[in-house]
């Protein structure tokens, strides 16, 4: 009876927050700050276009829906991943886990952006000074997942948000909560799930770097320093509705098709495909499709994905190693690498 009153407040606190995002709905495209959040992590979701809110399970799930984390097979896994992004970006993100009985799973998960060193301009010297900086992006998060039900599984993830540049500097947290369903409505292979990704406090640049040297036109006065107040902005929040169905053809061969209804603060309504084939549990392919039908083509970059996946046992070491492509327009197609080890 607890665990059926805990999962009644799960839902009415998700269709509250829920509200917040919808009244936003796309007014404010562009606007969001943090966007090193919705950078996606992990090759299998990358390669089903983001489809992965029920089908992901363990620490591959940690970013597409923390309520699948204690779904994992091992007791205790290990995961890294490196990701090609757009305009010579790279992604690197890291993650252990330990799913302890009777309490629920814990991971701990890093993510950085390697943006290289920009040379730093000024209106004295708009080719440079000689000097560069490096930006840095970090975001670290803390996972809890547990199974509610022998159905339900619920998880959330508080991540802690660092951004610099140069001398100017931000920081934040943002959590995601999910809730997932298997076999809904007694169909077995039949998956529900909801996240509410990126919800958090208002971030504000600050820094040396917003200083300026004003001087007085008449010369009154000397030159002395004043401080530009930078103005806040809101994360990128996302509310995800996902359904799965995943089809046994037979002993060794099934197929697992999901679906994705994606709303966001900043953003038209996405809506993503994926689909993956399995053999024997040893090999897979996979591809997805994302549309905007929202905002003019143009305005989403990304087309077709596509990835395998292959799953090995080490002696008593679980081993996966995947393998994702994006298709990208204007840059480079993103190439997504992951390594996974359990124990």
């Amino acid at each position: 009876m607890k665990k059926i009153k805990l999962i009644n407040y799960l839902l009415i606190l998700t269709v509250f927050a829920s509200s917040s995002i919808f009244a936003g709905g796309g007014n404010r495209n562009g606007t969001a700050g943090a966007t090193q959040l919705l950078i996606p992590v992990g090759a299998r979701g990358v390669a089903m276009s983001g489809a992965s809110l029920v089908g992901a399970k363990g620490l591959e799930a940690l970013y597409w829906n923390p309520a699948n984390l204690v779904r994992g097979d091992n007791s205790t896994s290990v995961l890294f991943s490196q990701m090609n992004y757009i305009a010579d970006i790279g992604v690197t993100y890291g993650a252990v886990s330990a799913n302890i009985e009777g309490f629920g799973a814990l991971a701990f998960s890093i993510k950085s952006l390697d943006i290289g060193e920009i040379p730093i301009t000024t209106n004295t010297n708009p080719d440079g000074t000689g000097q560069n900086f490096t930006p840095s992006f970090v975001t670290v998060g803390v996972t809890y997942s547990r199974m509610l039900s022998d159905r339900i599984s619920f998880g959330v993830t508080g991540n802690f948000i660092s951004e610099r540049l140069d001398l100017v500097s931000t920081s934040g947290i943002a959590f995601n909560v999910g809730i997932a369903y298997q076999n809904l409505a007694n169909v077995n292979g039949l998956s529900f799930a909801v996240v509410i990704k990126n919800l958090g406090p208002q971030m504000k640049y600050d820094g040396s770097g917003l200083n300026i040297n004003a001087t007085a036109p008449d010369l009154t006065r000397p030159s002395q320093l004043y401080k530009i107040d930078a103005a806040p902005f809101e994360l990128p929040s996302t509310l995800e509705l996902g359904f799965g169905y995943e089809l046994a053809l037979n002993e060794v061969n099934s197929v697992q098709l999901n679906g994705v209804f994606q709303n966001s603060n900043f953003y038209g309504d996405e809506y993503k495909l994926g689909a993956e084939y399995s053999y024997d549990n040893l090999f897979f392919v996979r591809g997805g499709y994302m549309l905007v039908p929202e905002l003019d083509k143009s305005a989403n970059i990304y087309g077709l994905t596509a990835g395998v996946g292959l799953n090995y046992d080490l002696g008593g070491v679980g081993f996966k190693f995947d393998y994702a492509f994006r298709q990208t327009d204007i840059f480079d197609d993103n190439h997504v690498f992951t390594v996974q080890l359990g124990f």
